[in-house]
C-alpha cells in the first residue's frame, strides 16, 4: 500500500478484534513513530504501549468512558516532554503538540498499511491517565490512541470523496481566500 492509498483508507476505528499484533508488525508500529520528524529534531516524546487489560480498561475509563478502546489490544499514549520541545514555534509556544501529532499521524497511517487500526482519542482526564500510567508532573499527555485489528469487515474503506469539502473551499493561491 502506497502512503496516498493509506490516506484515503484511514478511519477512525471504534470496534476492535482481540487479535493480537504480531511482534513484527508492532516493532514496524514503533518504528513509524521513532522515525516521525520534530521541529529541530528535538523528538521531545515518549510512548506508553498499553497492554496490560486492566489497565487498558481503566485508560478508557479515564477517556470519559469511551470503553471500546479497551477493546483493542494496545493503548498507545503520547505524551510530550515539553522542556525538550522547540521554543519558539510560531512566536508564541513551543513545538510539543505539534510534534506528537505528527508521530501520530505516522502511526495512524503505518497502521492502515498493515491493516490495523486506529482513532485519535482527545478526549480524557489529563490527571487521571497521568496517575493511572506514572506519568510525571512535567510531561504533557497530548493525545492517544487504540491499536488493533478492527472488529468488522469493512471497517477500514476508502473515504468517500462526497463527504470531503471541495478544493474550492479549502485552497487558495498567494492569499487567503475563501469561496463564496
Amino acid at each position: 500500500m502506497n502512503v496516498m492509498e493509506a490516506i484515503v483508507n484511514r478511519r477512525s476505528v471504534r470496534k476492535y478484534s482481540n487479535k493480537p499484533i504480531p511482534t513484527e508488525v508492532l516493532a514496524r508500529m514503533r518504528q513509524a513513530l521513532r522515525y516521525a520528524p520534530s521541529a529541530c529534531n528535538n523528538q521531545p516524546w515518549h510512548f506508553i504501549l498499553v497492554a496490560d487489560a486492566k489497565l487498558r480498561q481503566d485508560v478508557a475509563a479515564a477517556a470519559n468512558g469511551q470503553e471500546w478502546i479497551a477493546e483493542a489490544p494496545l493503548i498507545v499514549v503520547a505524551c510530550g516532554l515539553p522542556q525538550q520541545a522547540y521554543k519558539r514555534i510560531g512566536g508564541y509556544g513551543n513545538s510539543v503538540d505539534i510534534d506528537l501529532a505528527i508521530a501520530l499521524d505516522h502511526l495512524t497511517l503505518a497502521a492502515v498499511a498493515e491493516g490495523l487500526g486506529t482513532c485519535w482519542i482527545g478526549a480524557f482526564g489529563e490527571e487521571r491517565v497521568k496517575a493511572l500510567l506514572g506519568v510525571p508532573a512535567a510531561v504533557k499527555v497530548v493525545t492517544m490512541t487504540p491499536l488493533g485489528y478492527p472488529g468488522e469487515a469493512g471497517l477500514i474503506r476508502a473515504v468517500e470523496d462526497n463527504r470531503r469539502k471541495n478544493e474550492a473551499e479549502i485552497f487558495s493561491v498567494d492569499r487567503f481566500g475563501l469561496a463564496r
